[in-house]
């Protein structure tokens, strides 16, 4: 049978719980139809790079899936149905990846604390790539106040007088 990835975004308002019995109800139809789910990840609720249907987070779910063409397009008929779910995506992969999945392995990188601008060689934690403070204004002085002074003003409304 063929192998798929399938991916779904919930929507942000329903709970954990909710999700679960989506994942199991989509689950239920796969086997159903003489498939079977080899890996379900929960991946958690994350931010959308843009806005959709007026949420601006959604729970990912990720599902590997061994099972026949008409089981996905069961599956997919159901979310787009469903009220719950904004988007959903499937591809057809030449073999499943065993393990945590590129989401998975990534929380774990940063719950060890490897992450940061200060491993990657950008001058430091926090630091622009110059070294030095965002504020720090180097050997330009302190920063001048935005407004003109008065004697600029009165400099430019009076011309000064030329001497013939």
């Amino acid at each position: 049978m063929p192998l798929y990835e399938h991916v779904f975004l919930a929507r942000q308002d329903v709970t954990t719980q909710q999700v679960e019995e989506l994942t199991a109800q989509f689950k239920g139809v796969i086997e159903g139809l003489g498939g079977k789910i080899t890996k379900s990840e929960y991946w958690g609720v994350k931010g959308l790079s843009f806005r959709m249907n007026k949420n601006r987070k959604a729970h990912f779910t990720l599902l590997n899936v061994d099972a026949p063409p008409a089981a996905l397009n069961e599956v997919e008929r159901q979310e787009r149905l469903s009220e719950d779910v904004l988007r959903f995506m499937t591809i057809r992969v030449d073999e499943l990846e065993e393990g945590p999945s590129a989401m998975m392995r990534k929380s774990d990188r940063d719950d060890r604390g490897e992450r940061g601008f200060g491993d990657r060689g950008f001058g430091g934690g926090g630091r622009g790539f110059g070294g030095g403070d965002r504020f720090d204004r180097g050997d330009r002085g302190p920063r001048r106040d935005s407004r003109p002074r008065d004697e600029d003003v009165v400099a430019a409304v009076e011309p000064e007088a030329t001497e013939e």
